[in-house]
């Protein structure tokens, strides 16, 4: 027999407690609280009208449970590739499904059906990438042997790849190294492949392209980054050792050496151009058409519709490949990249400054500034100097040549002006000498030049051609100091055997 009734009497009427309640009727004090709640959930109040029966008390405090009705699911493929387009949500995806099923699955089912679902097609899937968001790079272990038939030599030619996160549509192309020239070349026609750029670029941790691996902050090569910030994208590494990260192309790479590597086997090159043309001109583009097995889709047909129109658009020029280096300004207001001199504003001199050296252009960067650009020369020990960035004073006198450093010496004295002529001939161009000359020259100052030419005799003297063996000599007061002792010859003594000159007449 129920005894709900008699509970919410002895509660309302009685003012009885729950442990009272608990001890009158043998129940626990836990079921007394749940049938008080559920009666004022109920709206049940006391007294309870006079046809109220147990029954009914019971009926209308415990609701009898909806029969389960099947709801139709969704098409949980078409879910999986609507999801991967720029800003479409499960929750969008869930409304759009209701307005069409308004009966269908809740959102809870809606979401745990497709996470089933994204698991069966993907069991280690833990990441939805959406379209144009992200691109993987990387190389394949699988190489491709070419043969120079010049030398017989066999190269091995890398295997650089690059996947879409959300279509999976792929890129192979051979290269002849795993440098960075190469690296950002591959990156370069794997976008005009696309016909277009992604956000995201997810590289492995390559030498050549991430100087330096660190999980938050990883230092990534100046050229590599400017290449990215030409192209508007941005290089995320993948962490290091986190093959999940990038599992896109591992996955990919692996397919490529299976169906696109392997049957190349047996097949002899001579160049990579004829190894690009093998894996570009069939391979590739079957690979890309073929129906994924899971999906029942192909990767073109993906890409078609998801990532290509979505796509940044390639910018009007190829990115141009740069060298970088660092060089400190000389006094003179110059730096020297391939032994080549170049100017910059004189305000600069002694700062240490970045080089970006194209085939064509050569630039000069401060703290980040350009402060210089020059056309690339490729002549040694050349000067290229620009008018502005000489100070006042120098623009006076900016044709230096042999001639007016012969002239300048020989105001201080003869030994001096040979000493000069010395340093000029023994180098392969007279402008190599010029800086070395005005230092010599400059050392009248200092020392005077009554023992500028006394040290420059003393130079002459030794076979000295360069600038810091006369401020040695200078800086150790060794001017006056002969070189070699005077030698006193001794007449030989007169022997029967030793032949006169006139033997030999």
């Amino acid at each position: 027999m129920r005894k709900i009734s008699e509970i919410l009497r002895q509660k309302y009427e009685l003012k009885c407690s729950y442990r009272d309640i608990s001890r009158s009727l043998n129940l626990g004090i836990g079921s007394i609280c749940k049938y008080i709640a559920r009666a004022n959930a109920a709206g049940i109040t006391w007294p309870l009208p006079d046809d109220m029966t147990e029954e009914i008390l019971y009926e209308k405090m415990f609701l009898p449970v909806a029969p389960n009705i099947k709801r139709t699911p969704p098409d949980w493929e078409m879910v999986h590739k609507e999801l991967r387009k720029k800003g479409v949500t499960l929750l969008l995806l869930w409304r759009e499904y209701k307005e069409i099923i308004p009966n269908g699955l809740s959102y809870s089912c809606f979401c745990t059906g497709y996470s089933t679902y994204a698991k069966s097609i993907a069991p280690v899937m833990s990441q939805v990438h959406k379209a144009r968001e992200k691109c993987f790079a990387d190389y394949a272990a699988m190489t491709g042997p070419s043969i120079d038939t010049s030398t017989g030599i066999i190269h091995e030619a890398q295997s650089s790849a690059g996947v879409f996160g959300a279509c999976k549509y792929t890129f192979i192309e051979a290269t002849a190294t795993q440098q960075l020239p190469d690296w950002i070349e591959s990156h370069i026609h794997m976008f005009e492949f696309f016909g277009g750029v992604t956000s995201i670029v997810v590289p492995d941790n390559l030498r050549s392209g991430i100087k330096k691996s660190h999980l938050y902050d990883p230092d990534i090569n100046p050229n590599y980054q400017n290449f990215s910030e030409y192209y508007g994208v941005a290089i995320v590494p993948a962490r290091v050792r986190e093959p999940k990260d990038k599992a896109k192309v591992e996955n990919a790479v692996g397919c490529i050496e299976r169906q696109i590597l392997a049957p190349l086997r047996h097949r002899t090159f001579t160049s990579l151009y004829e190894i690009n043309m093998a894996i570009k001109g069939h391979a590739l583009t079957e690979f890309n058409a073929k129906s994924m097995q899971k999906m029942k889709i192909s990767r073109l047909e993906l890409y078609e519709t998801i990532d290509k129109p979505a796509l940044h658009a390639l910018p009007a020029d190829p990115y141009q490949y740069a060298e970088w280096a660092k060089a400190k300004i000389n006094i003179d207001y110059h730096f020297v990249f391939d032994n080549h001199y170049y100017s910059v504003p004189y305000k600069y001199i002694h700062q240490p400054v970045e080089i970006r050296a194209e085939s064509k252009t050569i630039e000069c960067f401060y703290q980040g500034q350009r402060i210089a650009t020059h056309l690339r020369s490729f002549m040694k020990y050349k000067y290229t100097t620009l008018q502005e960035h000489m100070p006042e004073a120098h623009k006076v006198h900016a044709e230096w040549t042999p001639e007016r450093m012969r002239r300048w010496a020989a105001k201080i004295g003869p030994k001096t002006a040979q000493f000069i002529e010395s340093m000029i001939e023994a180098r392969p161009f007279p402008e190599q000498a010029f800086r070395a000359c005005l230092g010599v020259l400059r050392l009248g100052k200092k020392y005077g030049d009554g023992r500028l030419e006394k040290a420059c005799a003393k130079g002459l003297d030794a076979g000295a051609t360069r600038y810091q063996q006369i401020e040695s000599i200078l800086s150790n007061k060794l001017e006056d100091t002969p070189i070699f002792k005077e030698t006193v010859s001794i007449p030989l003594p007169h022997h029967d055997n030793i032949r006169g000159a006139e033997y030999y007449q």
